[in-house]
């Protein structure tokens, strides 16, 4: 009986032991987090400085939008100022050598430059800003999309407050490059004018150079002098604003483009037609980790939200407003003027 009992305390106790081991062994296995995955790298290539509006500015806030919205799923970079075809490929190459898998270039300047060094890393998605009309005609590797805003349909409705609210039916456009796409946002700037008022005129400046603040602000106050009531601009920076607000006292008024410029000239801006990328940033950085994405043009505007019109001045009569809102309700169902 004796010896039984000892067996039985022993094999008590071991059991015990066991069990101990067990719990033990459990509880350090819940402790251990699961393996985790690596953040995203992604990159951003600006062609000019990112300033405090204008095109750059915009895709730089829609690249604060994909960190806020994905937080450490990605990890985000950016080089400014990268305006040369050369330097855009040595940027680019630059990016992949450090691990970015996703990278964003922002400007067609760089469209070029992206279409050499792509084929080369098929392993990272390169979404490139371009003119989709040349899509069919120049063949993208499978490794990029590209994309771009429809800012013709904001410029159409920004031509259409225009021409509600000048008095003198002089409106001075001060513009960067005579590209295509500018080319079309006049077109469209200058038919949303004519919609309101049949007899306005729209006087261009260009300046053949996407970022240089002290031309545009002398071009702007050129065209005040030349008469115009109303200043707008194209993939500029707040210089035209500026000038406005100057002259607000003296009834000059403005429409800004791409950022929403009442920190410049809250006195003189009328509205402005606004661009927001970080909803579509976001989306491809998603598809991306989820091994999804594939490459699809993209024109995003007021329908996909990209393009929106900031608030309007208290000055702006409610049923000039009224109308620019049912035409941008048209254009976000697919319908209007600028579809």
């Amino acid at each position: 009986m004796r010896r039984d009992r000892q067996r039985l305390l022993r094999a008590t106790a071991a059991a015990g032991v066991g069990l101990w081991l067990g719990v033990a062994m459990a509880t350090a296995n819940a402790a251990t987090p699961a393996p985790t995955r690596p953040p995203l790298n992604v990159a951003f290539v600006y062609a000019t400085p990112i300033g405090t509006a204008g095109w750059t500015y915009q895709h730089h806030m829609g690249r604060l939008g994909l960190e806020k919205n994905l937080g450490t799923a990605v990890q985000t970079r950016f080089v400014e100022n990268v305006a040369d075809d050369a330097e855009a490929e040595r940027v680019l190459r630059a990016l992949v050598a450090q691990g970015h898998r996703l990278i964003f270039a922002t400007s067609e300047s760089h469209r070029a430059a992206v279409l050499r060094v792509a084929p080369e890393f098929p392993h990272v998605a390169f979404e490139s800003v371009g003119d989709l009309r040349e899509a069919p005609r120049v063949p993208a590797p499978a490794n990029v999309s590209l994309y771009n805003a429809r800012a013709d349909q904001g410029r159409y409705l920004a031509g259409r407050v225009a021409g509600q609210m000048s008095r003198s039916g002089r409106i001075g456009h001060v513009a960067g490059a005579q590209n295509p796409q500018a080319l079309q946002a006049l077109d469209a700037f200058t038919r949303g004018l004519h919609s309101a008022n049949p007899k306005a005129q729209v006087q261009a400046v260009w300046l053949n150079t996407p970022f240089h603040p002290a031309k545009e602000r002398e071009a702007a106050e050129r065209l005040v002098r030349d008469g115009a009531d109303v200043l707008t601009q194209y993939r500029g920076t707040s210089a035209v604003a500026e000038v406005a607000e100057v002259h607000a006292a003296q009834g000059v008024r403005c429409i800004g483009d791409q950022s929403d410029l009442r920190p410049f000239a809250p006195t003189a801006q009328l509205t402005s037609s606004t661009l927001h990328w970080g909803d579509r940033y976001t989306a491809v950085a998603k598809a991306v980790i989820a091994g999804t994405w594939k490459p699809r043009p993209f024109s995003g505007g007021v329908r996909e939200r990209v393009v929106r019109m900031a608030p309007y001045a208290a000055e702006v009569p409610r049923e000039a407003q009224r109308q620019v809102n049912e035409i941008e309700r048209a254009m976000a169902a697919g319908r209007g003027p600028v579809r």
